[in-house]
């Protein structure tokens, strides 16, 4: 699949620039008038997005703002919403696919994710819309990770890195330092279990939640080419490091550093963890950041007790602490069978160029167009971030989203069977491999 690995010159010109920026076949519904009166038809868009109120308070907040200021100024338009968890998200979005009944416009991952919706003639292309000044407010390189064949088709709001949270009251209780080795991070680990508290909140039901600990392990062991090469294949995932990750993370398990159940518990039960300060740490994108920084229903005690660290190096390893997993988050689509498509561009542009600045103020997401915030007053947490993402030497596109929906899929299963002791760090490796073979083929 493509490689989409973020040089340290872009990640950069980024921060320096940035910072911060239902189904469809929706009917047009006549207002009664002739053809060719000047009266404007109704619009109904069916919009389908992945931040629910209770999950992602913030983006659902602003998303229900620019909603309702849109629809003030085209009055014709009535924006209806579907509004699912990320797991039901994607599994929707497949299921409604194959009968070709997407909504008018929706959510979708770049790269390996996207590639078969555009070949399946299921997302329309955006590339019009980036006229006019568009392409230039986007943060450089962002928009190419959702292009095929030289065609843009989808728009991306966010940017992502992949701290490790911790909990600094508890750290300070067992007197823990924030570890910048592996030794010293499974030091962390052992003193938290020797007294009886939860080193890592995971939910590994979603299984791409433990692909982000076995990215970070192939990095700091193998160096930032090692994964990404063994997916587009000038590398393969039986070298020595790769297998070496994935004995990494059984090793973890068998220490219990992960919530007890792990497996079988989504991501936002197992977040609930480390919110109720259950758990240590938990490792997760910088998504998560506006509930520990700007969302009023945490309460402000526990948002004054999260800091984060980067993933530790591994002694002898060719990875860099700099070296983050990242890459853009999710972006607009617009359906190829949508009945209202250029209206439906229209609305896409429309929340993208307001997105931004509300994304970085009210959500403390780093959004994916550039936004001048010389003038605007972040929380701390969120600056620390932002001055790692510029300095960071390598960003490692999430390995589910380089490879094809059938590889994906392998890996993700194969990710909790590993996390759940039911294959060997050899057997891992070498499903990866049959899984590429075929897709090659």
């Amino acid at each position: 699949m493509t490689k989409k690995t973020y040089s340290l010159i872009f990640l950069c010109t980024m921060f320096f620039l940035l910072v911060v920026t239902g189904c469809s076949s929706s009917e047009d519904t006549s207002s009664g008038s002739e053809q060719g009166s000047d009266s404007i038809e109704n619009v109904t868009i069916n919009f389908m997005h992945l931040w629910p109120a209770g999950s992602s308070r913030q983006q659902n907040m602003i998303v229900n703002e620019i909603i309702e200021e849109y629809q003030t100024a085209n009055p014709h338009v009535k924006i209806v919403q579907e509004v699912l968890e990320n797991e039901q998200y994607k599994t929707k979005l497949q299921v409604i696919s194959a009968s070709n009944e997407l909504p008018d416009v929706g959510m979708t991952w770049p790269a390996g994710f996207m590639e078969p919706y555009v070949k399946g003639n299921r997302f329309t292309p955006l590339d019009d819309l980036l006229k006019g000044g568009l392409k230039e407010s986007f943060v450089a390189g962002t928009t190419e990770a959702y292009a095929v064949d030289g065609k843009t088709y989808a728009f991306p709001l966010e940017l992502n890195i992949v701290p490790l949270y911790y909990n600094k009251s508890i750290f300070a209780e067992y007197n823990l330092e924030v570890p910048e080795t592996y030794e010293d991070f499974k030091h962390v680990v052992k003193t938290l279990v020797d007294n009886n508290v939860v080193p890592i909140a995971l939910g590994n039901k979603d299984r791409w939640t433990g692909s982000l600990w076995y990215m970070y392990l192939a990095d700091r062991l193998g160096g930032p080419e090692i994964l990404t090469n063994a997916i587009n294949r000038s590398g393969t995932f039986e070298d020595e490091s790769l297998v070496k990750a994935a004995e990494e993370v059984q090793t973890l398990v068998d220490m219990n550093a992960f919530v007890r159940g792990f497996n079988g518990l989504s991501n936002d039960e197992g977040k609930s963890e480390f919110l109720n300060e259950k758990a240590a740490m938990y490792l997760m994108g910088s998504w998560e950041l506006p509930n520990f920084t700007t969302n009023e229903e945490i309460p402000q005690e526990f948002r004054d007790n999260v800091g984060y660290f980067k993933f530790p190096t591994v002694e002898g390893g060719k990875g860099d602490i700099d070296s983050w997993v990242g890459g853009p988050g999710v972006g607009l689509f617009v359906a190829e069978n949508s009945s209202v498509k250029e209206e439906s561009k229209k609305f896409v542009k429309f929340f993208v160029e307001s997105w931004g600045e509300q994304a970085v103020v009210r959500a403390g997401v780093t959004p994916a167009t550039a936004v001048d915030t010389t003038a605007l007053e972040l929380p701390q947490l969120y600056i620390d971030v932002l001055n790692d993402l510029g300095r960071a030497s390598n960003m490692t596109l999430f390995a589910d989203v380089q490879m094809s929906a059938a590889v994906a899929e392998t890996h993700l299963n194969m990710i909790q069977s590993l996390f759940g002791n039911q294959v060997t760090p050899e057997d891992y490796a070498k499903r990866h491999e049959e899984a590429l073979a075929v897709e090659g083929n």
